[in-house]
């Protein structure tokens, strides 16, 4: 059985950006972020604590957002996938979606998105061969 937590449309005002202005200036970012996780026996018992508290996620993802600037969303969104699997034992796999409104790219686009789908195995993998 696969279950998913979804948050979308997380918003955050930020300083992320590889040009000056951006870091100086900042601007809008969302996160799109599906957390795939058992959450029957939670549903069955209708226990926050055998689940994953969406509220503490979304403080996560602000922390993250707001709290360093980066200069690719790639950075952010790999952050924050990490991140989650070391805070939150029950996800299997992350995807997440960060965007940038209104990138300064010379002309008019709604926004830039990046993807990253992550399992626990790539994450202990990754986190194992950094540690040696």
């Amino acid at each position: 059985m696969e279950s998913i937590i979804r948050i979308r449309k997380a918003s955050f005002y930020a300083y992320h950006g590889v040009m000056q202005e951006e870091q100086r200036v900042g601007g809008k970012f969302e996160v799109d972020l599906d957390m795939y996780v058992n959450f029957i026996e939670a549903a069955k018992k209708d226990d926050l604590s055998a689940t994953i508290d969406y509220e503490k996620v979304y403080k996560l993802l602000s922390e993250i957002s707001m709290s360093k600037k980066y200069y690719l969303i790639e950075s952010v969104a790999n952050i924050i996938s990490n991140e989650l699997f070391r805070r939150y034992e029950p996800i299997n796999k992350v995807t997440v979606k960060v965007r940038k409104n209104n990138p300064p790219i010379g002309g008019w686009v709604e926004y830039v998105e990046v993807e990253l789908t992550k399992t626990r195995e790539e994450f202990n993998n990754n986190n194992s061969s950094n540690n040696h």
